[in-house]
């Protein structure tokens, strides 16, 4: 009997408990029990570069030519630079070049141009200017182009490049040769490391494309009226295509 009065206070708590947490849920809502979980998966990383180079002789070369005027009204260097360029473009098509297929108006600007030397803005005549892309198929009258351009009128030649037809099976030979590469330096490494290479868990590449050629330009020789231009003397020479790739392989 006296054992059953001891635990009454016990049962009287108990039941006080809970039914405090019966009110408290209905009032705040339910108690929020989590379990948190982490795995880790450590794995080593092993990442290795590799360079593939091709050679190439160019297919196609790119040049642009052009004409600037400047004149008292719009309508004055507009006319100009339409006119000279319209024969500039006959003196193209007469060398076999496709008005519509390999050439390309790239730019065609005319702007005012401004006297402060009175303290305020004083329009005194205009400057306008056009530049042509023109894609040349046949390497070796890449300088045939360029004078029969200045001859015509255009006081602007510039930005001559050279590329090759189907450049995405040239960058397919440097990207095996890059990767083969890679893959050798990978299984050297392991061996004299002492380590096993597992799957390759990433792959990444860089180009250089075309190396550039350098600018020419016969702009200031033009517009200096020099009485006579020597023919342009431009060689494509050899291009180089350069993939770089990166593999990182799993260690085991």
């Amino acid at each position: 009997m006296k054992q059953v009065k001891m635990m009454v206070p016990y049962f009287i708590a108990v039941v006080f408990f809970f039914v405090g947490l019966f009110v408290y849920t209905r009032v705040a809502g339910p108690v929020a029990l989590s379990v948190n979980s982490n795995v880790t998966n450590q794995s080593d990383i092993f990442t290795v570069s590799g360079e593939g180079k091709v050679e190439v002789k160019p297919e196609v070369a790119y040049v642009r030519v052009g004409m600037e005027s400047n004149g008292s009204s719009v309508s004055q260097v507009q006319a100009e630079i339409d006119r000279v360029m319209e024969r500039v473009i006959g003196s193209l098509e007469g060398l076999g070049i496709d008005r519509e297929k390999e050439m390309e108006t790239v730019s065609y600007s005319i702007n005012p141009m401004f006297d402060w030397s009175s303290g305020r803005q004083r329009i005194t005549g205009y400057s306008a200017s056009t530049q042509l892309k023109v894609k040349v198929r046949e390497i070796d009258r890449v300088n045939e182009v360029v004078d029969a351009a200045v001859e015509s009128g255009a006081n602007q030649v510039g930005g001559v490049s050279f590329d090759v037809e189907d450049r995405e099976k040239i960058e397919e030979e440097a990207r095996k040769e890059a990767v083969e590469q890679a893959k050798r330096k990978a299984e050297a490494a392991a061996k004299a490391a002492g380590f096993r290479l597992g799957r390759i868990v990433n792959y990444s590449e860089g180009s250089n494309g075309v190396t550039p050629q350098p600018m020419y330009d016969r702009a200031m020789a033009v517009e200096e009226a020099v009485p006579e231009l020597s023919s342009a003397k431009i060689q494509p020479g050899v291009e180089e295509i350069e993939i770089v790739v990166s593999l990182s392989y799993q260690i085991e």
